[in-house]
């Protein structure tokens, strides 16, 4: 299967299971593609991740520059479960977010069974894809554990 086969199938999978940034994605590379803009693809491949992490980093802080969390709501933070718990998730989703760019690296081709996965989890389960980074950390940190077990 060809990679606009492969994409192209991505995006009807996307409008079946009504995930808008799949289908939008898939439909962008899919135009970029057929328009024969090609020189945008190595652009998207090297700083897609970062302007993506970007625009959601902003997008989680506005409610903090809208003054809709105020100072007592963040010192709060570290003095309850669910924020201490919530400080805790974040240093753990960065340090698999790390391990995943690591996998991604050092094993490419994984990007197809985490873009499959992520499918999947789309349509059958009604996840929300955050993109690969996280679930190329979750698959590194099963990949470490069968190491570490398998010694």
């Amino acid at each position: 299967m060809s990679g606009l086969t492969f994409i192209a199938v991505i995006f009807i999978l996307g409008l079946l299971a009504k995930s808008n940034s799949l289908s939008i994605a898939a439909g962008l590379l899919l135009a970029i593609k057929l328009l024969k803009i090609k020189s945008l693809l190595p652009l998207l491949e090297e700083r897609g991740v970062e302007i993506g992490l970007l625009f959601l980093m902003l997008a989680v802080m506005v409610p903090i520059a809208l003054d809709r969390i105020s100072t007592k709501e963040i010192i709060a933070t570290f003095s309850s479960l669910p924020g201490l718990l919530a400080i805790a998730g974040g240093l753990i989703a960065t340090r698999l977010n790390n391990m995943g760019i690591q996998l991604l690296e050092s094993q490419p081709q994984v990007i197809i069974g985490l873009v499959i996965g992520s499918i999947v989890g789309i349509v059958f389960l009604k996840g929300i894809p955050v993109g690969p980074l996280m679930a190329g950390g979750i698959a590194a940190f099963f990949l470490y554990l069968i190491n570490l077990i398998s010694r």
